[in-house]
């Protein structure tokens, strides 16, 4: 998937569910609107899996999904990007936010949770 401007899209460029989908114009909007939409734990990235900040759980790249992705640019610094990956995963019942600086990831993570993170822009 693709998000720009608090868009979501899929590989293709195709918005989805544009009808129902939200935009949001920043970062904190949207951290706090997912929040409430059950997002509620903090993921961090570590070298082969991504770990919930709240109680350590490490989840691998086959139990979770990423259900959206929202992409924000700071006007005033086009080098300042951050995603915001809404997560979840059914095998621990839990859902999460992950928010990373534009490519960071690749510095650190290994090829498969790239992957995994990169399947859906």
């Amino acid at each position: 998937m693709n998000q720009v401007d608090g868009g979501l899209f899929n590989k293709k460029g195709n918005n989805l569910n544009a009808e129902t989908m939200t935009t949001y114009t920043t970062l904190s909007e949207a951290i706090n609107d997912l929040a409430k939409k059950g997002y509620t734990a903090n993921f961090n990235i570590e070298s082969d899996c991504i770990v919930c900040t709240d109680n350590m759980i490490r989840l691998h790249p086959d139990e979770f999904q990423i259900d959206e992705i929202y992409r924000f640019q700071e006007m005033s610094d086009l080098d300042n990007e951050s995603i915001l990956y809404a997560i979840s995963s059914p095998l621990n019942n839990m859902k999460g936010l992950l928010v990373n600086a534009y490519g960071v990831y690749s510095e650190t993570a290994t090829t498969d949770l790239i992957e995994k993170l990169s399947e859906l822009k």
